[in-house]
């Protein structure tokens, strides 16, 4: 399964989750089974993608920028659904959708795929799980960010639960990240940590979202600057995953991997 299959798994995925996001509308009996089941279906074909490309590549799609942003559309996809299965909020499909999708055009855009080959830092026990943990969190980390953007601009949506019970997923999938990947530095560079740009970046991340349920402890009823940490630390995590790239001082960085493979 080569890269240029893509665009007809996205096509199918693509439609699979926008008929699941307008199936949640419908007042018909069985409308909530159907809208999940339908986009569950997109998931599943996106996944079996991914998983065959993985087989093309002889590695694992996730160096790059773009292969890291198929993880990202499928795991936010997930994401939604399992918001949408707990809390039953109908327009969550379509936040998600909205969301996965613009990465997903990325993709066909901007695939940035490159060869088969992985160097050698990343032929670690400790490279699959770290990255995919951290691609797991980030979108259940970016459901709080819709979620905490509908409950600022209407705040009679009780959405502060779900925020509350994501947040802690996603939190504790983050920090599990940051702990495999410290571990894979010790491995490979001889430290745990070593301030890269990167992880400079994941530490003022965590940071942020700890400061959420800081703020929410002390100030429980002071939903707006609630909602607004949350949006702050999604824009920090927007720039620890894909923003660095722009900075100056990422370009000696040791996670920039893509770079090194051009090289």
């Amino acid at each position: 399964m080569t890269w240029e299959h893509f665009i007809y798994f996205a096509i199918a995925t693509a439609c699979c989750w926008i008929a699941g996001s307008v199936t949640a509308f419908l007042n018909h009996r069985n409308t909530f089974l159907w809208s999940a089941v339908v986009y569950a279906t997109g998931i599943v074909v996106y996944a079996s993608f991914i998983v065959a490309f993985w087989i093309f590549l002889q590695r694992p799609p996730l160096v790059t920028m773009g292969e890291t942003r198929l993880w990202y559309s499928l795991f936010l996809a997930m994401a939604g659904l399992i918001t949408y299965i707990r809390w039953r909020y109908k327009w969550i499909l379509s936040l998600t959708t909205v969301m996965a999708l613009v990465f997903l055009l990325i993709n066909i855009l901007r695939p940035e795929i490159h060869n088969q080959v992985l160097m050698p830092a990343l032929q670690s026990v400790w490279f699959i799980p770290h990255v995919t943990v951290y691609m797991f969190s980030y979108a259940l980390l970016a459901c709080t960010f819709l979620l905490a953007l509908a409950g600022l601009i209407r705040p009679s949506l009780n959405v502060l639960p779900a925020i509350d019970k994501l947040c802690r997923a996603g939190l504790s999938f983050f920090t599990v990240g940051m702990l495999l990947g410290a571990l894979w530095a010790k491995q490979a560079w001889g430290n745990y940590w070593n301030w890269d740009p990167k992880e400079t970046w994941a530490a003022i991340t965590w940071l942020l979202y700890v400061f959420y349920f800081h703020l929410k402890s002390i100030r429980p009823k002071a939903y707006k600057y609630i909602y607004v940490s949350l949006i702050v630390a999604f824009l920090a995590l927007q720039i620890c995953w894909y923003g660095l790239q722009y900075l100056p001082s990422a370009r000696g960085s040791m996670h920039n991997y893509a770079l090194n493979i051009k090289r």
